[in-house]
């Protein structure tokens, strides 16, 4: 092990897509001198962006893990997606890291992402500081950033610098704790007096920044309020314990593609984030035993039990399955046994390794707090709890959420559905957001993500990683078909070719049931004109035919068929005879009971932005939904409950999306079936007309 715990930050770096994560860490490895080049999204050659996706659409949508040492702590950093698709992934990774950096921009401000991730992170209680990044571009404005934060999180933002120009003129940032200038040339520092245009600026934030720091401490605010002299030291002390305690979000500037304000970063993430051990002062390690489910809790020291969480799983066709995991206590060695205590198994760990981007740095063990990745974990999945074989613990599951939007996908080349299969199942070791099934009814696959892009994205990868080429497409609605009123009919059917010849004869009524029955099969025979034996082959050539469809070929549901009257002949007669008689008379009957097609109606829930709320609500209507009813949430959002016919739905993570400008969350669930509207039945007719005629 190379650092004690205390020396240890590990830490999401976090914000919208876009806002400069990736391009950051670059920046810190460079400072670290664990690079020696400054790698860029343009040129696709950063540490932590190495998919060849992420490369092509400059964005990242799988998170990273990278390293450095600063000033005698190991900074274990983790770069995570910002995109609205891929932010599931954030959400498993913040449950693994004790403290946040979020960005921020000084051309747009807090985004529609950052909030939602901003919940996540509270949501695990993590100490975070800001970063307020590319003040160098046009129309940067460290203010409005500033604003901006305190309106959308509700907490003070408390500057420990500030910039020194902004735009072209933008050259460096004033410390406000020690009351310095650091301008940068080329990404080298260098300390000196502040310039006088900036000195009563300076003055005027650090006044603020001390009295932020007094507040919270009574004897330094007793020193301050009797004009005390509040020492660099005290000032340090203040800000680490509010920042710890998240009472005020401690905010920095800067560039990180010019490489400018990055050291000071560094500096701020040893000062304003906790060490493994005192974030678990803060929120204590917790579980379950998994044989009894009592608490267990667990300290981040060598000598306790060793316990993990896994944050990320690889899949990759040639080195086979990486697990990357967070240690909370104990001491794992390679080439050792541990237990799955979510899977109920035991592994075998082999070679321990670090990861900075795709680069491994073997390791012979890893120790409290620190993050490391072992290869070749059999039953091993995102979320699991290892532990020690005598002594388990297991951790709260990561809980995600269900997802937006699904297709249907076949492969390009007939015959390889096994191999998209299969494939498949390696992408959902992966990716826990992806759900894949074979739909039975339709007979199409399904697969269900967050979003367009997300579902893009996954089968771009099952191309590059597994040879798998596979279109995608909207999938069927499983529409149903009934009857309205009641109708009676015959259902004749002889057949005489020399020899042997073939009759049944049957007469049934059929009548509509209450949504939701199903069938019901009435045997009225009085007086032996259809024999005993005969009846089951009626029933039996009827249910054969519902799935066939009335009039659009989808299967048949909640009607009652009553069979009444027949004839019979003593040779000719069959159960095969009396099957297809069934199945004629249902088709006769049908033609005056006014069949309908039904559709599948979701019961829907949409959590929205108040200033949303009616846009929302205005396109569930032009979807044909009925809207239940609206409850307030909590951070002011409103809750939308609706039911809305399921073709309606296939594309509204999208349409949410746009409403919301990313805000929106929605769960959906199967509800009941109504009757379609009458011109959009002659629609579905003719559209499943064509498509027989293609077959």
């Amino acid at each position: 092990m190379n650092f004690e715990v205390e020396k240890i930050r590990n830490l999401a770096v976090i914000a919208h897509g876009g806002a400069g994560k990736t391009s950051l860490i670059e920046a810190a490895l460079f400072n670290a001198k664990m690079i020696d080049r400054l790698g860029s999204i343009q040129e696709g050659n950063t540490v932590t962006d190495y998919e060849t996706e992420e490369i092509n659409r400059k964005i990242s949508m799988s998170s990273a893990t990278a390293f450095c040492g600063w000033n005698g702590h190991r900074l274990n950093f983790i770069d995570t997606p910002g995109y609205i698709n891929f932010i599931e992934d954030t959400k498993c990774c913040l449950s693994a890291v004790d403290g946040a950096v979020v960005i921020v921009s000084a051309l747009s401000g807090v985004k529609a992402e950052t909030e939602k991730i901003w919940q996540f992170a509270c949501m695990y209680e993590i100490p975070r500081f800001v970063f307020v990044n590319k003040m160098d571009r046009e129309n940067a404005n460290f203010q409005m950033a500033l604003d901006d934060l305190e309106k959308s999180y509700g907490s003070p933002a408390v500057p420990l610098n500030i910039p020194i120009g902004a735009e072209e003129a933008f050259e460096g940032v004033i410390d406000l704790i020690n009351l310095k200038a650091v301008t940068f040339k080329n990404g080298a520092p260098s300390e000196g007096a502040i310039p006088d245009a900036f000195k009563a600026d300076a003055e005027e934030y650090r006044k603020c920044l001390i009295e932020k720091i007094a507040e919270s401490d009574d004897a330094l605010l007793e020193k301050y309020l009797e004009g005390g002299e509040i020492t660099n030291e005290e000032l340090r002390k203040g800000i680490r314990e509010g920042s710890i305690t998240r009472r005020f979000i401690p905010v920095i500037c800067g560039s990180a593609t010019k490489n400018i304000g990055i050291q000071q970063l560094l500096d701020t993430v040893i000062l304003c984030l906790p060490s493994p051990s005192e974030k678990a002062n803060i929120t204590p390690i917790k579980g379950r035993d998994p044989k009894n489910g009592g608490e267990v809790i667990r300290h981040p020291g060598e000598n306790d039990p060793f316990s993990a969480r896994v944050f990320k799983t690889i899949a990759d066709p040639f080195a086979g399955k990486l697990t990357l995991f967070r240690v909370y206590s104990g001491v794992l060695k390679s080439d050792s046994t541990i237990y799955n205590a979510t899977r109920d198994v035991k592994e075998k760990v082999g070679h321990i390794f670090y990861l900075n981007g795709k680069k491994q740095t073997p390791v012979q063990e890893a120790g409290p707090g620190e993050m490391v990745a072992v290869a070749k974990l059999k039953d091993t999945q995102t979320g699991d709890t290892l532990s020690d074989t005598g002594n388990s613990i297991l951790f709260e599951p990561i809980r995600f959420s269900d997802p937006m939007i699904s297709y249907a996908i076949e492969p390009k080349t007939r015959g390889d559905e096994e191999k998209v299969s299969t494939a498949l199942h390696r992408m959902l070791e992966e990716d826990p957001t992806l759900k894949f099934h074979r739909e039975a009814e339709t007979k199409e696959m399904i697969l269900a993500g967050m979003g367009q892009v997300h579902l893009e994205v996954t089968l771009e990868k099952l191309k590059r990683k597994f040879g798998v080429d596979v279109l995608m497409k909207t999938p069927k609605i499983p529409y149903r078909e009934t009857i309205k009123v009641a109708s009676s009919a015959q259902g004749r059917y002889k057949k005489q070719s020399g020899g042997r010849g073939q009759y049944g004869d049957c007469w049934i009524k059929i009548e509509p049931l209450p949504r939701g029955t199903g069938f019901e099969f009435v045997d009225n025979i009085v007086g032996g004109v259809i024999p005993r034996q005969y009846i089951p082959a009626v029933e039996k050539g009827i249910i054969e035919a519902l799935p066939d469809g009335l009039i659009a070929g989808y299967p048949v549901v909640d009607i009652r068929v009553t069979l009444y009257d027949g004839s019979y002949h003593t040779v000719d007669s069959s159960e095969m005879a009396f099957k297809i008689a069934g199945s004629m008379a249902l088709k006769n009957a049908s033609q005056n009971a006014r069949a309908i097609i039904l559709e599948p109606i979701v019961r829907v829930e949409v959590i929205t932005p108040d200033e949303s709320l009616g846009a929302v609500i205005g396109d569930l209507n032009s979807k044909r939904g009925k809207v239940q009813g609206v409850e307030p949430q909590a951070g002011g959002n409103q809750k939308i409950m609706a039911q809305v016919p399921m073709s309606e739905m296939l594309t509204y993570a999208n349409q949410l999306n746009s409403l919301t400008s990313g805000r929106g969350i929605y769960t959906m669930e199967a509800s009941h079936y109504e009757e379609v509207p009458s011109h959009l039945a002659q629609k579905i007719i003719a559209q499943k007309a064509e498509a027989k005629k293609a077959e």
